[in-house]
C-alpha cells in the first residue's frame, strides 16, 4: 500500500495522458517502487502465426496469464484493463489461460488504466518499453513514425514496403493496416 500512495504522489496516470518526457521520468521510479514487474514482448511473426487460430484479445490474455503465472510474489489482487468489449470475457480468457489455478483476486475493468494507479503504472512501463523498441527499430530501418495505424507516416511506410514486395520481420503481416494497404495497392495496378 505505501507504494500505491507513492505512485499517487508522483501523479502517475494512464500513459496516454502523460507526455513522453513525463513517462520516461516515471519509468525508473515505477520500477523502483514495484515489488515485481514483467514486460512481455511478442514478436510480429508469433502474432501472425497465432492470429491464424485466435484473436488478438486471446493472445493478449494468454501473455497476461503467462506474466501472472510467472510472478514470484503474487499479490492478493490483480487489476487489469479489459481488452475485450465485455470486461468479464477478458477475465475469463485470462482465468482459462491460467487454468483457473490462481491464488489472487482477478479484476478486469474498462478504463482501469484511468481508475487504478497500479494499472496506470503498468501502462507507463508498457508504453515506454514499446516506444524504446520502436526507436531501436528506427535506427535500423529509418523513420516510419509511431508504428500506430493512425499515423500517416506509418501508413506511408507500410505502403512503400508493400509496393516494394518486401515486408520485413518487424512488420506484423496480420495487421489490418498491412491488409488494407495490400488491397489498396492491388487496386492501383
Amino acid at each position: 500500500k505505501p507504494a500505491l500512495k507513492q505512485l499517487s504522489n508522483l501523479k502517475v496516470r494512464d500513459s496516454k495522458r502523460l507526455s513522453v518526457d513525463r513517462r520516461n521520468h516515471l519509468f525508473p521510479l515505477i520500477c523502483e517502487l514495484a515489488t515485481e514487474y514483467r514486460i512481455a514482448y511478442i514478436e510480429p511473426a508469433e502474432i501472425d502465426s497465432l492470429r491464424k487460430k485466435i484473436s488478438l484479445n486471446e493472445i493478449e490474455a494468454q501473455y497476461t496469464a503467462k506474466i501472472f503465472g510467472g510472478l514470484r510474489f503474487p499479490p492478493q489482487k490483480i487489476t487489469v484493463d479489459a481488452a475485450d468489449s465485455i470486461a468479464g470475457n477478458y477475465r475469463k480468457r485470462i482465468a482459462t489461460a491460467l487454468k483457473n489455478d490462481f491464488i489472487f483476486e482477478l479484476v478486469c475493468e474498462h478504463k482501469a488504466d484511468d481508475n487504478y494507479v497500479e494499472v496506470s503504472a503498468a501502462s507507463v512501463l508498457a508504453k515506454v518499453s514499446r516506444d524504446n523498441a520502436i526507436e531501436e527499430l528506427k535506427t535500423k530501418y529509418g523513420d516510419f513514425g509511431s508504428g500506430y495505424p493512425c499515423d500517416p507516416l506509418t501508413k506511408e511506410h507500410i505502403h512503400k514496403l508493400i509496393r516494394s514486395g518486401k515486408l520485413p520481420d518487424y512488420v506484423r503481416k496480420s495487421w489490418n493496416t498491412v491488409s488494407d494497404k495490400k488491397q489498396t495497392t492491388l487496386g492501383e495496378h
